[in-house]
């Protein structure tokens, strides 16, 4: 066993690492110097936690390459090389036997065990995991998603987890983050398309693009390590940071001698109390932000369209808006001044049924298909309801606001109503959120700086974040196959309640979104037949002058509110616009010109192309499409020679290999075979499990519903019907 030492000790970073990420190409050891080189680590001790379990202080990571390809029909993938990296030492071996040997060895190197353990992080744990899984025994895999772990205990007390998960970027991305180990993922050095077997020779090249993706997330690790101390205080995701930032700032003090502040915050969440009725009610009102494109423009060219979006929407409402600050109390509605008292006065979560809803503006739809619990009949827009028979949602009473503005109905009753109190955020929790808003704001472009700007861009939208994880997730289970267990949701609830590390309430994440989606809607009421699109904290707008009166009404609006939060909390209403670097404010929450495109099409929600001219006066056209990386497909689109305005249609079809994207396969049996490289040499291959991988095509077509709603837009245009 290594000597435990305390906490806090400064982190081991071996020579090799600092001189290999200075360097372009990183050094490759053989598996032998490789093991005599790391076996100096053992006598530096380990770093001990609360819960008596001893971490190795040293940035580790493990990564593979793979080759996909079809034998008999049957798709089929295999490992040809992986890569370890410890302590900035690096070694390839081409073999799951050579691999798992070199294991053998390093756990004998650190004597690892259940409660000394050796964490090698893995970028995408998912990928390699569904490789190696059958080849260790697990003491424990946690996991968000089935087949998605982002830790993964073996019984040899070897820990790997996900360092995706952690940093939230693509290797290449992650390299653009490292600020003191400067090493960079070499890009298009490795050409999957063709196959590679373990025979295979790899070239100098080839080795060094392998060598590189670990040594990325090693230099990540050891930054890491460096800035928070020590490895034990690395959280499992990115949010994990923000959330032990926030309840320190809520409920500790290391002045405070008698815990007078944990106990004042322990008072405000013992009175913030769910029941498993409220919180059931609570996930079916929660929704996200409202993403739509104005049908009446759909498929059109727009010319001049103007770009507007708010700054940091989320954590605005979050310091400027009145929250549920109570448990719920069921109210009786018997009346309709008793319905809009509450309403008006209250934080209100309810069921609503309407029948013969129609909607009275005609170029944007409020409600969701998809949260809805009962729609019978009537017409549907891109996911969005035009009109029903009759319709059953849950809803807040910010929800309500929008549906009354926009939509008419035959009748309505209300099923069951719950209240809360209004109230401000807790102080402690805003000023959190200021924190990393001002650093945002203060740090960007500061030399000497760069690190602490990062962490606050990549934390601000975080603090929503937390406030919305589910109380009572499905648990994930692996025992050799992936399975799930629903928690019961009383126990789970109880349990939650009762926590006394708990510092926010899971209401407050529901009425964020709410609160923003009806800033979001003031604007597109604003623009009326203006409004060509939005998306959660944005819209893209036609004729944008003549709007420009309710812009800055909105803003003043803005900051009333926050002067109005400020002085409650007792906050410099100044961190509110902090100046970047430039001496310019910032004001938060406020609509903000971003640019105005020349041309602009939609085809729905998450679909769209626009171009426009930079500042140095260069053209750039650009998509925007879930399922497609944008370069690709817009190689592709000029590639068959038209105007890509007019290539880009439901008729468009994006083939494979020009989408950027790609489809995976799970095979969860045993795939063994002789397989022939690119060079047209045969090895044998054998895979327990494995992911195989091939380029996905796309289609742009149209869902059926939209494209019927689309033709009776079109013929209301051309006088076919009476708008």
């Amino acid at each position: 066993m290594a000597r435990s030492v305390q906490a806090g000790t400064s982190s081991l970073v071996s020579k090799e690492l600092i001189l290999q990420s200075s360097s372009k190409f990183p050094s490759i050891i053989t598996a032998d110097k490789f093991k005599r080189c790391i076996s100096e680590f053992p006598r530096y001790g380990t770093i001990r936690t609360n819960k008596r379990i001893d971490y190795y202080n040293i940035p580790a990571c493990f990564d593979i390459e793979v080759s996909s390809f079809y034998s008999d029909g049957e798709k089929v993938a295999i490992m040809y090389e992986w890569t370890l990296g410890i302590g900035g030492y690096i070694t390839i071996g081409r073999t799951w036997d050579e691999f798992m040997k070199l294991y053998r060895d390093i756990v004998k190197i650190f004597n690892t065990d259940e409660t000394n353990r050796l964490v090698i992080y893995v970028h995408n744990l998912s990928y390699e995991f569904q490789f190696f899984r059958e080849r260790f025994k697990w003491q424990k895999v946690f996991s968000m998603e089935e087949r998605k772990p982002i830790q993964a205990l073996t019984e040899d007390g070897v820990e790997f987890r996900c360092s995706y998960k952690l940093s939230g970027y693509g290797l290449a991305k992650l390299s653009d983050q490292l600020m003191k180990y400067k090493c960079r993922k070499m890009v298009g050095d490795l050409d999957y398309n063709k196959v590679r077997h373990s025979k295979t020779p790899l070239s100098d090249v080839e080795l060094r693009y392998c060598s590189n993706d670990v040594l990325v997330v090693m230099c990540y690790i050891q930054e890491l390590i460096e800035r928070e101390g020590d490895i034990t205080k690395i959280p499992l995701t990115g949010t994990g940071f923000v959330r032990r930032y926030c309840r320190n700032a809520c409920m500790y003090d290391k002045e405070d001698k008698f815990n007078k502040k944990f106990k004042n915050y322990r008072k405000i969440m013992q009175s913030l109390l769910l029941t498993p009725e409220v919180y059931i009610m609570l996930k079916e009102a929660f929704a996200g932000g409202f993403t739509h494109a104005n049908a009446w423009y759909s498929g059109d060219i727009v010319y001049g369209v103007s770009s507007f979006d708010f700054t940091s929407s989320y954590p605005y409402v979050m310091i400027s808006e009145e929250f549920p600050m109570s448990s719920g109390k069921l109210i009786e509605i018997n009346s309709d001044d008793k319905f809009e008292y509450y309403l008006k006065n209250y934080c209100c979560l309810f069921e609503m049924e309407f029948v013969d809803l129609d909607s009275v503006v005609f170029f944007e739809n409020y409600i969701s298909k998809s949260k809805c619990r009962v729609l019978e009949g009537g017409e549907i827009n891109n996911g969005r309801v035009v009109s029903a028979n009759r319709l059953v949602l849950t809803m807040t009473e910010q929800d309500y606001m929008i549906i009354k503005a926009t939509y008419s109905w035959k009748s309505a009753s209300v099923g069951r109503f719950y209240a809360f109190k209004k109230g401000y955020l807790p102080t402690d929790f805003v000023k959190a959120i200021l924190h990393f808003y001002v650093d945002k704001t203060q740090l960007k472009g500061v030399n000497g700086k760069e690190v602490e700007y990062m962490v606050a861009k990549n934390h601000i939208n975080s603090t929503y974040g937390m406030t919305v994880t589910d109380i009572c997730r499905e648990e994930i289970l692996y025992d050799g196959e992936w399975g799930k267990q629903t928690p019961d949701i009383e126990e789970a609830i109880a349990k939650n309640n009762k926590s006394i590390k708990r510092f926010l309430y899971y209401p407050w994440g529901v009425w964020v979104t709410a609160y923003a989606r009806v800033n979001l809607w003031t604007g597109i009421l604003e623009f009326g037949d203006d409004y060509v699109y939005s998306d959660t904290d944005s819209v893209k707008v036609r004729h944008m002058s003549k709007h420009m009166d309710y812009i800055r009404a909105y803003n003043e609006m803005v900051n009333a509110k926050l002067k109005a939060a400020c002085a409650y909390h007792g906050i410099d209403f100044e961190l509110t616009r902090p100046k970047t670097i430039n001496g310019e404010p910032k004001p938060l929450g406020v609509w903000d010109y971003e640019k105005t495109y020349r041309r602009f099409k939609t085809l729905g929600a998450k679909r769209y192309l626009v171009e426009y001219l930079d500042k140095t006066n260069r053209l750039v056209q650009e998509l925007t499409v879930a399922g497609l990386a944008k370069s690709n497909a817009i190689d592709y689109m000029k590639s068959l020679g038209n105007d890509i305005f007019e290539v880009f249609n439901e008729e468009l079809y994006v083939p494979k290999g020009c989408t950027g994207k790609n489809v995976h396969t799970y095979i969860d049996v045993e795939r063994r075979g002789i397989v022939q490289d690119y060079l047209g040499d045969s090895a044998e291959y054998d895979e327990l499990s494995s992911i195989h991988m091939e380029p996905a095509d796309y289609s742009f077509s149209l869902a059926e519903d939209y494209i019927n709603y689309l033709l009776k837009i079109k013929q209301m245009e051309d006088g076919g019907y009476d708008v």
